[in-house]
């Protein structure tokens, strides 16, 4: 890397976000906070989001879901509790305080969350930028130290926005994972697409979902309650849907002091949580749901007309879009036997998984340690470690659930996170660098 020479004409923050999902919107609030307490070290900050307006996992927004993380673990509440960014705050402002506390629940409907999350959106939206993607990370180079970066991102009409980020903080969020050799088209989607797309969607003879998690139970029920003469087929490998473990106990691992246990442990120890406790996240279904789904399931066989069917210990082979019908080849795992199902639409509720960052960084990435895998090796306090000539820092919301455990992508430690790394980026000694 060539050294780049200073540009003064551009504007330099302390800290630039990369994507403004609920994460980078924690930590908006910390700076925002931070800089009402301590007026006379402001910290500086601007947010790039590619999405034209604040959103998060919009596709399964269903009237009736609701969330399976407590109200509590909002975006400030466990590093502030007497924030004004908090969700009562919000129920407080939206007039139903009283009518939430008569509800006696800790878990409120995803669409009223996402409200809170938009609420909170608005009263920081003069730091972020809309429809604006960063396509390049530029290093800023002097005397062989990377002292800043200058980051470019391109907004909606083609126009290149420019800064200087003395630390960037990449939160891309999650990509999603599609079966082997399958592949998105007019009748193939994923979950994440669900409500955009189940518009167009009239009449349908044959809904498949594959999945055996939450998202999938919960488009598996929709769909059966919205297309009423339609057959609904679920496509799992389990023998049936496991239930989440959300004991009082086991959900110590979304502790705050989960991450340093979880940090520090052999690896061989943080394999060994992982296995112990995915059952809390992964591939799990909330009990309610699994008992409905039966319910239906049997009130089917009484009456005589099966609509919704799972297949269980099998899994998708492959799918093909042909006319205005998908075929999908269902193999039963016992038997190696393979089932085609003409449908209208395949849905797959496989999951996701982190994006890279190294590719948005460019150059940047050669600086930047990695472990044997090729992943990211990350500090406690959420900074890429680099090699010496690094002095800017990089930060991860994010895809570090092989360094800090399972909460790396989940709201449950949000809030707490956005504060670790705001009090690392305002260290003393990372806050001396030259950079104009």
């Amino acid at each position: 890397m060539s050294p780049t020479a200073p540009q003064r004409d551009i504007p330099v923050y302390d800290l630039v976000g990369v994507g403004f999902g609920p994460s980078n919107l924690a930590l908006a609030i910390a700076v925002q906070e931070h800089n009402d307490d301590t007026p006379a070290n402001p910290v500086t900050a601007v947010f790039f989001e590619r999405q034209a307006s604040f959103g998060w996992h919009r596709g399964m927004l269903l009237e009736d879901a609701t969330m399976q993380v407590s109200f509590l673990k909002d975006l400030v509440t466990l590093r502030n509790p007497a924030s004004r960014y908090s969700f009562l705050c919000y129920l407080q402002d939206r007039g139903r305080l009283i009518d939430f506390i008569n509800h006696k629940t800790f878990f409120p409907l995803r669409v009223e969350f996402h409200d809170y999350l938009e609420w909170a959106a608005a009263r920081v939206g003069d730091v972020v930028h809309y429809g604006s993607e960063v396509t390049e990370v530029v290093p800023v180079i002097r005397d062989g130290v990377i002292e800043a970066f200058d980051v470019l991102a391109r907004g909606a009409d083609g126009l290149v926005t420019a800064c200087r980020a003395r630390n960037l903080v990449v939160a891309t969020g999650l990509r999603p994972i599609l079966p082997s050799g399958v592949e998105l088209g007019e009748r193939v989607w994923h979950s994440r697409d669900l409500l955009t797309n189940i518009g167009r969607v009239e009449k349908a003879d044959r809904f498949v979902v594959v999945g055996a998690g939450q998202s999938a139970a919960e488009i598996t029920a929709f769909l059966h309650e919205k297309f009423p003469t339609a057959e609904v087929c679920g496509v799992f490998s389990r023998y049936g849907y496991s239930p989440a473990d959300d004991s009082s106990f086991a959900n110590r691992i979304f502790d705050p002091a989960a991450v340093d246990d979880y940090f520090d442990a052999p690896a061989e120890v943080k394999t060994m949580l992982m296995n112990y406790h995915s059952n809390t996240n992964y591939s799990v279904v909330d009990n309610d749901l699994i008992e409905d789904l039966y319910r239906r399931v049997y009130r089917e066989r009484v009456g005589g007309v099966s609509r919704l069917r799972l297949l269980n210990m099998s899994r998708l082979a492959s799918a093909q879009e042909q006319g205005d019908q998908v075929s999908v080849d269902i193999e039963m795992l016992t038997t190696s036997e393979l089932t085609t199902l003409d449908a209208d639409v395949l849905i797959c509720a496989t999951g996701y998984a982190p994006v890279d960052p190294f590719p948005l960084l460019g150059d940047v990435a050669d600086r930047c340690e990695r472990d044997e895998f090729g992943r990211p090796l990350v500090d406690r306090d959420y900074r890429i470690r680099t090699d010496a000539t690094m002095a800017a820092g990089i930060y991860l919301q994010g895809g570090t659930e092989h360094t800090h455990g399972i909460t790396a992508s989940l709201l449950s430690t949000s809030a707490v996170r956005s504060g670790d790394i705001l009090a690392s980026i305002t260290a003393p000694a990372r806050t001396t660098l030259g950079v104009s």
